[in-house]
């Protein structure tokens, strides 16, 4: 028995506890639950809720440094807490930033996948992630970890749509892709009802409620890709469901791992070919 509970992992459909080399979870019926064919989302850390979020929080820290490392100018870098280790605009450009600019000017239509994960400086990476932090477990917990990065990015990109076909010219930032869990979290709320869903829906409510003033008080702030966010996250909720009404299927796994592999690719480009830019061709 205790070498069962030692190896016991977590079903990839309903996520209870059960022994690996069950044919068939006793609780949800799903197939060879420790089989080779969930091998690929744990490679990826999608069947892994804290994984998955740790694995977004990583990648924008990456992608911060690398435009601090790519910034073609330093005398931008002041001590004012809103500007402070802010990468000028050609960085950001340089590795993924999206809007008119990128996209009309330079083709560059695949930046709504990548500036998620650019920031414009310390206080507007860390208030993104601390965002994520407090709404992704919510969102994992309800719809599950693969249907949270769908909505995540997504939604996010449904954002940044929406801050192009209003004009926006360069936009960057994390926001995007949490107000979309975000609008998840009111579509599941508002959905589910009853006690839990109430409560919810109140307090997420409330979320956008302090976005939209934060959004009209301070400068520089991207209101369409919030709202567009927020809209894309109901949607996808809407359109993926929820674990009390529809548990994750395979599907659902495999359309985040194709995600998954669209992200990283598109953000290693964005890299590399920044980088390459940066440091060879704007100084020959």
């Amino acid at each position: 028995m205790e070498t069962n509970s030692r190896r016991a992992i977590l079903c990839p459909n309903c996520r209870r506890l059960i022994n690996p080399d069950e044919a068939r979870c006793p609780y949800c019926g799903i197939a060879s639950p420790g089989g080779l064919r969930w091998s690929g989302a744990r490679l990826f850390n999608l069947s892994d809720p804290a994984q998955i979020i740790r694995l977004i929080i990583y990648t924008n820290a990456t992608l911060f440094a690398l435009s601090l490392l790519t910034n073609t100018r330093w005398d931008n870098l002041s001590f004012d807490p809103f500007r402070l280790l802010a990468p000028d605009s050609r960085a950001l450009v340089l590795l993924g930033a999206t809007g008119r600019v990128p996209i009309d000017q330079f083709g560059r239509w695949w930046t709504v996948f990548t500036a998620g994960y650019l920031h414009g400086g310390i206080l507007h990476i860390l208030f993104n992630m601390m965002a994520l932090r407090q709404i992704g477990p919510l969102i994992i917990q309800e719809f599950g970890p693969s249907r949270m990065f769908l909505i995540y990015t997504l939604g996010g990109a449904m954002g940044f749509i929406a801050s192009y076909l209003a004009g926006t010219g360069v936009t960057i930032g994390a926001s995007s892709s949490v107000c979309s869990l975000i609008g998840a979290a009111l579509y599941y709320g508002k959905s589910r009802g009853g006690h839990f869903g109430q409560t919810v829906y109140r307090e997420v409510s409330g979320w956008v409620i302090g976005l939209f003033v934060f959004g009209l008080l301070m400068p520089g702030i991207d209101n369409w890709a919030h709202g567009g966010g927020i809209v894309g996250g109901i949607v996808l909720g809407l359109v993926l469901g929820y674990s009390e009404r529809k548990m994750e299927a395979p599907y659902h796994r495999i359309l985040a791992a194709i995600c998954l592999l669209w992200v990283a690719g598109t953000i290693l480009w964005a890299a590399a070919s920044g980088l390459y830019l940066r440091f060879f061709h704007l100084l020959s």
